[in-house]
């Protein structure tokens, strides 16, 4: 997988754009002069987050004992339920879920909006493939999150001027990009269980 290839991955997974809706939520609380600076900090502790996790998640894996086919597989499986959650979102709004009066630190803008479970996965699964390129890895993660933090700065405009319906339409559109993405990596852990690759 080439730098461009991974930062592409990354940022469909981080979904910054489904994300805007849900971070306007979450901040409604907050007074409107420090929506940016709340901002501005919840996505650097998720930057720290998946920085550290980039790390530290191979050693979990051989920890519990796992195998990069297994990884693969289990990565596009994740991926494919998220891509089914972004094509036909569930009617259960999940935007209330902290039930939130006062401002959000930590939960839910960092974790689990901007470094969720998924994007944690695909860093174990990028870095336990070609654990050598972690300079690539970490230069996608990067460009990722600085992408997804634009957007996500420009959140309260994004909402008032493409409104609710164009934003629905995009994210369902890159969740089916997510879902071509995620059914080759099923198909390549398949593969490289039974040495067909």
């Amino acid at each position: 997988m080439t730098w461009l290839q991974a930062t592409t991955l990354l940022f469909l997974v981080m979904d910054p754009i489904g994300n805007v809706p849900m971070f306007m939520t979450a901040l409604r609380k907050v007074q409107a002069e420090r929506r940016q600076w709340v901002i501005a900090r919840e996505l650097l502790i998720a930057l720290l987050i998946m920085v550290v996790f980039l790390f530290a998640g191979q050693g979990l894996l051989n920890t519990l004992q796992v195998s990069p086919e297994a990884l693969t597989a289990a990565g596009g499986i994740i991926l494919m339920l998220i891509a089914v959650r972004m094509i036909f979102p569930s009617p259960e709004s999940t935007l209330e879920e902290v039930g939130l009066h006062t401002e959000p630190f930590i939960v839910p803008l960092a974790v689990p909006y901007t470094a969720g479970p998924s994007l944690l996965a695909v860093e174990i699964l990028l870095m336990s493939q070609e654990p050598s390129r972690w300079m690539t890895w970490l230069a996608a993660v990067l460009t990722a999150w600085v992408l997804s933090a634009v957007i996500l700065f420009m959140s309260g405009y994004l909402e008032r001027i493409l409104g609710e319906r164009v934003l629905l339409a995009v994210e369902r559109l890159m969740g089916m990009i997510l879902v071509l993405i995620s059914t080759q990596m099923i198909f390549n852990g398949i593969e490289q269980f039974f040495g067909l690759a």
